[in-house]
Parts: structure tokens; C-alpha cells; sequence
């Protein structure tokens, strides 16, 4: 994949509302633009981190066993319909409840993100070390932060709307949709492999 290629992939792929992407959208809302910041390193090291495991431990055992790769597509559709299902029935009432998003929920929020798994095995190079890896995690890393921060800024203007009970009730409802897209992309692609 080229250069270009992976700066669109990923950006569509960051941009996509998604458990992280919400969690920086609700704190811009709730704590505003500055509280929120320190945010981004949570999401930055969690994505980083969940990358480095992935190509380390679970790369190996997919290029062993071809199936092993098919369970994981079917875990993370799994795991992408129920964040799907969460969002569409408790996301009003998350948002109208409080609470502080902290450093330490987006990180683990992120590391669990099935978004790591597509930057890993998809979207950067198949093969290479860190050494070889390290201007295409760069590239990444600069996005991840750029599209985190545009989830804060775009929580922090609906600051007003976004505690309205109906307006949450909404943009909960379509990340919801998205989320389950998503699944369907994933599902379909890991039938194709089959």
C-alpha cells in the first residue's frame, strides 16, 4: 500500500465513530477543550501499544493457522455488535449521567479498539520490524492525535446541545449504525477469505 493510500485508509478508519472516538467527544462536551487534551496521549499510546501486541503475539499465530484469523474477524464483529448494541440502548442515559472520562478508560478503551487490528494486519505493511515500521506508526501517530482532537473540538461545540436528552439520543443512535456497518464490512470480508 502506498503512502496515500494508507493516509486515506486510516483517516476514514479513525474518523469513524467508535467506542474511543465517543469517549473524546463526550469529555470535549462535559469538561470542554483543555480537560480533555490529555486524552489524545491515552488514545495515542493505547493504539500504539495494542499494535505492537497484535503484530507481535497474534501475527505469528494467524500466519500458523489461517482459521485463527477467521476466529478473529468473528470476535471483533462480535465485539463491534455489541459496542453497537450498548450505544444504541444506554447512550443517552451515559451522557446525561456524567461522570469523567479519564485517562486510564480511554487508554484501555483504545487498546481494546477493533480499529488495532485493522492498522495492524490490514493497513501497515505486512512485514518489517519496528526499525522499518516506524515512519508508517509516524504517519499514523500524527493522525490519531489530529482526529482525536477534532472528537474533542466537535464535543466541546455541541457542549450546550449535546446534553439535550434527544440530540445525545441521536448521535448515539447513529454511531450505533455505523458501528454495525462496520461489522458488516469485517464479516464480509472474513467470509470472502473463507
Amino acid at each position: 500500500m502506498d503512502q496515500v493510500t494508507f493516509i486515506a485508509a486510516a483517516l476514514s478508519l479513525l474518523a469513524t465513530p467508535g467506542p474511543t472516538n465517543t469517549l473524546l467527544a463526550t469529555s470535549g462536551a462535559e469538561t470542554g477543550l483543555c480537560r480533555s487534551l490529555p486524552l489524545l496521549g491515552a488514545e495515542l499510546g493505547g493504539y500504539l501499544l495494542a499494535i505492537l501486541l497484535l503484530r507481535a503475539l497474534i501475527g505469528p499465530l494467524m500466519a500458523a493457522n489461517p482459521n485463527f484469523a477467521m476466529a478473529l474477524h468473528g470476535a471483533v464483529v462480535v465485539y463491534l455488535l455489541y459496542l453497537a448494541f450498548a450505544l444504541w440502548r444506554r447512550g443517552a442515559r451515559q451522557i446525561n449521567a456524567g461522570g469523567a472520562i479519564t485517562f486510564p478508560r480511554v487508554f484501555v478503551t483504545t487498546l481494546l479498539n477493533p480499529k488495532a487490528i485493522i492498522f495492524s494486519f490490514t493497513l501497515l505493511p505486512k512485514r518489517g520490524d519496528i526499525g522499518e515500521l516506524a515512519p508508517w506508526l509516524s504517519m499514523l501517530s500524527l493522525q490519531i492525535v489530529t482526529v482525536g482532537l477534532g472528537w474533542i473540538l466537535l464535543g466541546h461545540m455541541l457542549r450546550g446541545r449535546f446534553r439535550e436528552p434527544g440530540f445525545a439520543h441521536v448521535g448515539y443512535r447513529i454511531s450505533a449504525l455505523i458501528l454495525v456497518g462496520l461489522a458488516g464490512m469485517i464479516g464480509g470480508h472474513s467470509l470472502s477469505l473463507a
